[in-house]
């Protein structure tokens, strides 16, 4: 399975470039443990969140946006954005698309 992110700058109207996310798996003992780092693109992107492969289970996606903002000089009223997913047997691609401005953020199960 594949986990992918797509980062939209509500506040701009365009995409979210250069926004660092990290994507943890939660363990059988309830810890998170990373699986993945990555910047989105130009497009504001993440193709693929993982070098390898990855199983169904609960996943993590951690959005650095207050240090995107922080860039632009705006202060922000979330600093970090989670989103938690699960993902079931039979998901061969999840997209997870994040609508953001400095003070509130909306998410989606994508295609």
């Amino acid at each position: 399975m594949i986990i992918s992110t797509h980062v939209l700058d509500t506040t701009r109207g365009r995409p979210a470039v250069g926004l660092a996310v990290t994507l943890r798996r939660r363990g059988p003992d309830g810890d998170w443990s990373v699986v993945g780092r990555a910047v989105t693109d130009a497009d504001g992107r993440v193709k693929e969140l993982s070098a390898r492969p990855l199983a169904s289970g609960d996943y993590r996606l951690e959005f650095a946006t207050g240090e995107y903002f922080k860039t632009s000089g705006l202060t922000v009223f979330y600093p970090e954005v989670f989103v938690t997913i699960a993902a079931v047997d039979g998901d061969t691609h999840v997209h997870v698309p994040l609508l953001l401005s400095p003070f509130g953020y909306s998410t989606y199960k994508g295609q």
